[in-house]
């Protein structure tokens, strides 16, 4: 779904109540645990935390005025999706969470490319995505980005 927001807050102001609940949890976990560097901003519409360009001037390289996109969190009409860029660029990223993900939520892991959905809101894996956000620096996602758009 689209929000007509301008920060974090106003987008999860708009949200309703359980979703909001869901995703200011999700969001405080992000914001616990993702390595120093990563910002929050609102972006593509959702909750974003990006590499910065302080950090990465070069900046997303299909538009280069936008700050390196890394997860992305989203209340959309039937579930909230979680994206994350390094699941999808990271093969033993992507298999380390398809092999918890079993261990943390007894529901079945609905996911696309970097997108994972969570339709129930009553079994969401909150621990799992909290150690999903320590598994990679800026650095290292500036750098495992470069190598992937190379090819």
């Amino acid at each position: 779904m689209k929000y007509k927001a301008n920060t974090p807050d106003e987008y999860i102001a708009q949200l309703p109540l359980e979703r909001k609940e869901v995703i200011e949890k999700i969001r405080g976990i992000i914001l616990q645990n993702l390595p120093n560097g990563f910002e929050e901003q609102l972006s593509y519409g959702m909750l974003g935390y990006v590499v910065p360009h302080s950090l990465y001037p070069a900046g997303y390289h299909v538009q280069a005025e936008l700050p390196l996109p890394f997860i992305n969190l989203a209340s959309q009409k039937n579930f909230i999706a979680l994206y994350h860029s390094g699941i999808y660029a990271d093969p033993a990223i992507m298999n380390w969470f398809k092999n918890e993900y079993p261990i943390h939520c007894k529901r079945k892991l609905d996911m696309g490319k970097s997108c994972v959905r969570f339709k129930s809101m009553d079994d969401i894996p909150y621990k799992l995505i909290a150690e999903l956000c320590t598994k990679m620096t800026p650095q290292e996602w500036i750098s495992l980005y470069e190598n992937n758009i190379k090819k």
